[in-house]
């Protein structure tokens, strides 16, 4: 007798693109489809550049329509993911309040210096062990005080909290986002009072605090009406943060010690642990503390990730991209090496002549072909999951014998390769889709259908294509590489 299959619908959103994925879970059975793949394209307007958040929710909408087609009209519930530290503004009626800052956009430039004087850095590290990033939504809120729009606001919900309340018409603001804001402790796993009051921060504006699993409403009848679904359909508070329903999906047996990269436009490094690292050594090192599911703790490093290499690839124009990592394999490796997580590389537009003038400035050769260009970033991001993971285990004292690497950059085996090597550990790559699966599998689990953290990552195991890469003896050439870019 076939196994019974209940459908789940997964919004995921990156900084790219957004998608709409289907999840069919049974005891022994995790299926995975895409029902809508639609664009993100952030516009710049005259005031700055700003998220086009009406798009996003009509394909947000489309993407459920499609969900629901190929489930039969019928899903046992919806969840909703995206990036982090961005955020919506709605006034009284609870009408948006203009489209939502985009994080790569200039208005906190000089925010965080604002916030120092107040709070100093360490002081603020102590308090919320969020690492500095000039785009974290405490500095977004320093920039926008005294603007009209946050003078009119009565609610401020983060990307995926604000789809959630367009959805169902009930507001609130899921934790491990919430834990991105730079505004939540880390040890009580609840707003920090006294740093938003000693800031002037309104914490009454967010919704109410939910954590994974949680009851997120019902989709309203209107949009029951536009997707064709057969109500009722919960919306269950997933961990929202994509990278935070990322590392939920990474697929780890039970006891073992591993690192993971999340890997996509940003790579995300790190380890979970029980607990925060809140010392000044860790904050020096820019690593940050944010939240996971079931009580856990996502201490990792921000590294810039393949937006380098897809800002490269566009300014190309679109190139064949199977065919660029074939040519970059053929490069010989470590020649030169950036630093992935400069501030430098933020901004989007001109990112090849910024990686030249980066190698020129450090006396490095300077890439002259796509394909030097393409392996000086696979070689600069894999150096930097190395010092992440290396740094980690330092700072917090667990060691680990694996690396998984999950997100988009698990389909690189180029970038897979280099990271065992840049390592010294063996990779397992995959699942790509760790955020929507994360998604999922946290909404089976409030329905009872997955169980607690290990096997949920048991079912991933059992279930999804993994590869694993083992590290070639180049150990010397990649500790002589990272001594060097250390002595910079």
């Amino acid at each position: 007798m076939s196994e019974h299959l209940t459908a789940f619908a997964a919004v995921d959103l990156g900084a790219s693109s957004g998608r709409v994925m289907v999840g069919r879970v049974g005891r022994n059975t995790l299926e995975l489809t895409e029902a809508h793949r639609f664009p993100n394209r952030p516009v710049h307007l005259p005031e700055g550049l700003r998220w086009d958040i009406l798009s996003l929710y009509a394909g947000v909408l489309d993407g459920l329509r499609a969900a629901g087609t190929s489930a039969g009209g019928r899903l046992a519930s919806v969840g909703v993911d995206s990036w982090a530290v961005d955020y919506g503004l709605l006034d009284a009626d609870g009408a948006l309040l203009g489209n939502p800052v985009h994080y790569r956009d200039n208005r906190t430039d000089g925010a965080a210096e604002k916030v120092w004087a107040t709070v100093p850095a360490d002081r603020l590290y102590a308090a919320t062990g969020i690492q500095y990033a000039p785009f974290n939504t405490l500095y977004q809120l320093t920039a926008a005080r005294g603007t009209p729009q946050l003078a009119a606001a009565t609610r401020l919900l983060l990307v995926p909290d604000l789809l959630s309340y367009w959805l169902t018409d009930v507001a609130g603001t899921e934790l491990t986002n919430a834990s991105t804001t730079q505004l939540v402790d880390p040890r009580t796993r609840d707003w920090a009072h006294s740093l938003a009051d000693t800031l002037g921060i309104d914490l009454g504006l967010f919704g109410p605090l939910r954590r994974p699993g949680d009851p997120a409403g019902l989709l309203r009848p209107d949009v029951l009406e536009a997707t064709g679904l057969t109500g009722p359909v919960p919306v269950t508070a997933v961990a929202s943060h994509d990278t935070a329903s990322a590392v939920a999906a990474v697929p780890a047996a039970h006891g073992e010690r591993f690192a993971y990269v999340c890997t996509g436009t940003w790579s995300l490094a790190g380890l979970e642990l029980d607990a925060p690292v809140l010392s000044e050594d860790s904050r020096a090192a820019n690593f940050t503390n944010e939240l996971g599911i079931d009580g856990t703790v996502r201490y990792l490093r921000n590294i810039m990730g393949l937006w380098l290499l897809q800002e490269c690839v566009r300014e190309w124009g679109d190139p064949d991209v199977p065919a660029l990592l074939a040519a970059a394999a053929a490069v010989p490796g470590l020649r030169s090496v950036v630093d992935a997580s400069d501030p430098a590389f933020l901004a989007p537009g001109g990112m090849v002549q910024r990686i030249a003038e980066a190698c020129r400035s450090t006396g490095q050769p300077v890439p002259a072909t796509p394909a030097e260009t393409t392996r000086c970033i696979l070689d600069s991001l894999a150096l930097a999951h190395r010092s992440a993971i290396e740094d980690a285990q330092r700072l917090s004292g667990q060691t680990v014998d694996t690396v998984h690497i999950v997100g988009g950059g698990a389909r690189n085996e180029l970038l897979c390769q280099l990271t065992a090597d840049a390592c010294g550990l063996p990779v397992v790559a995959g699942p790509a889709e760790a955020s929507a699966l994360g998604n999922i599998l946290v909404q089976a689990r409030a329905q009872g259908l997955a169980g607690d953290r290990s096997e949920m990552r048991a079912l991933l195991s059992r279930t999804q294509p993994l590869v694993r890469y083992e590290p070639e003896p180049k150990r010397a050439s990649w500790d002589a590489a990272a001594a060097r870019f250390a002595a910079r």
